[in-house]
């Protein structure tokens, strides 16, 4: 089956607008995506819990989907008479061929070699036998699949320092890859916690992919033990309201490792918890950082 899309160039505001009102005017599927993706002006978006819920860019490139002999020109009109405009904007329309979607969506997740002793594979991908230790992650509803540099970051740090027989928590463990990594480097007592239902499902599939048993819990749920090493990749925002919990989870001389850090706010953050822990230097990569800590004793 083929499909008709409609592409527009649009600003924030009208992009927000536009979107909800192809889908209204029944668009099977609408992307919207930085105009100015690869050039000199693409604009990197990342939005905490605490600010403003509009994700749109400056230039939007705006595509609808629709099926074959929808009236595009009608629907559009519609469209701009929602988001109270005259006119309908400049737009161009092309065909979009029928295709293996899940092939095409697994060909976008190879495998990634972590160090030289971790991969991390999909399940449609062969592992390489030489490789000592690999975790079989598909990309699902939980954030982790190894492939954004947070995640890579916390994975070395687990690669280089962890020591057989720690205790680990993973606060905030979305697919529950850090816990899992942990287990199979020989963390003894390993907690994947979160607040989502879905991610601490896919953590507990995951796990069990890979032939380890992490206990993964709801951070509301239970009381949570100190552990020797803390790690939460997450975003500044919430490491900021967390500090003082995450300080207690850490036993004295334990270790926490942050991430899901821009640059630009490693300086705040290492601040606030300096108050219970000696930050070392930030690591960085790609523009995000990961803090690494030593607890003091109280």
């Amino acid at each position: 089956m083929a499909w008709i899309a409609a592409e527009l160039i649009l600003d924030e505001q009208d992009a927000v607008v536009f979107a909800d009102a192809l889908l209204e005017l029944g668009a099977v599927s609408v992307d919207v995506a930085d105009a100015n993706t690869g050039t000199a002006d693409e604009q990197a978006i990342y939005l905490e819990p605490d600010q403003s819920t509009a994700a749109a860019w400056g230039d939007n490139r705006l595509v609808g989907l629709f099926v074959i002999g929808t009236d595009i020109q009608q629907v559009l009109e519609n469209a701009a008479l929602v988001s109270g405009r005259e006119h309908i904007p400049p737009y161009r329309t092309f065909r979009v061929e029928d295709q293996d979607w899940v092939r095409l969506t697994q060909a976008q997740f190879e495998p990634i070699t972590v160090s030289e002793r971790i991969e991390i594979v999909p399940t449609w991908h062969k592992p390489d036998a030489r490789m000592p230790i690999t975790i079989v992650m598909d990309p699902g509803l939980a954030f982790g699949t190894g492939s954004h540099p947070t995640t890579r970051l916390c994975l070395d740090w687990l690669d280089r320092f962890l020591q057989p027989g720690q205790s680990v928590i993973d606060y905030g463990c979305g697919s529950g890859i850090l816990a899992i990594t942990a287990a199979k480097l020989g963390a003894t007592d390993v907690l994947g916690v979160d607040i989502d239902a879905q991610a601490l499902q896919a953590s507990r599939y995951n796990a069990e992919q890979n032939g380890v048993q992490p206990r993964f819990v709801d951070a509301d749920a239970v009381a949570i033990a100190a552990a020797d090493v803390v790690m939460a990749n997450i975003l500044s925002g919430p490491l900021k309201v967390l500090a003082p919990l995450l300080s207690g989870l850490t036993r004295s001389g334990g270790r926490l490792v942050l991430s899901g850090i821009l640059a630009t706010q490693a300086d705040e953050l290492m601040e606030i918890y300096q108050d219970w822990f000696d930050m070392l230097s930030p690591v960085v990569s790609e523009g995000w950082v990961r803090l690494d800590g030593m607890r003091r004793a109280d």
